[in-house]
């Protein structure tokens, strides 16, 4: 099971769901708490801006992050919840968990995946940028940047509410 939440519900997210991985994704100088119950080598910090577009003096989301997170991803035995997040909850998190669920579930339809995400989260507005480089590292000849593009932005909201994807 994947958990999704915001920096804020991390501690909160992990604890109620008793999770062993950690995946945070947070541009630079963002501070993450690991909580005590993830130890070091389960947890994968990766610092980046939520931008889809180069801008000066932001760190872009990159091939390097996305082979990083599937690789962090295929080494969860899932015995035990992996929880994903970024600042909000809705961009970077929300990509994440959709690339992971993509990667561990290759047979399963990314149009149907997308829609799960949508119906879990009103809110989640997927990073194109990371949803661009995993379809073309997991080759999906577009399929998942169309699926991701179909069900459009999320809902307007400072924060996202913590949800889980089954996988």
């Amino acid at each position: 099971m994947i958990h999704v939440c915001s920096l804020s519900k991390v501690e909160e997210t992990v604890t109620k769901t008793g999770a062993g991985r950690l995946l945070s994704l947070l541009a630079a100088g963002t501070e993450v708490m690991r909580p005590a119950s993830i130890t070091r080598e389960n947890h994968l910090h990766l610092v980046m801006h939520d931008i889809a577009v180069g801008q000066e003096g932001m760190t872009m989301p990159g091939e390097e992050h996305v082979l990083n997170l599937l690789d962090f991803a295929r080494q969860w035995n899932r015995s035990r919840p992996l929880v994903v997040h970024c600042y909000a909850g809705i961009s970077r998190s929300t990509a994440s968990a959709y690339i992971i669920a993509a990667a561990l579930a290759p047979k399963r339809d990314e149009a149907e995946l997308a829609e799960t995400l949508r119906a879990l989260s009103p809110t989640a507005t997927p990073n194109p940028r990371l949803i661009a480089i995993a379809d073309a590292l997991l080759d999906r000849r577009g399929r998942m940047i169309e699926a991701i593009q179909a069900i459009g932005r999320g809902a307007d909201a400072f924060e996202g509410t913590p949800f889980e994807l089954k996988i």
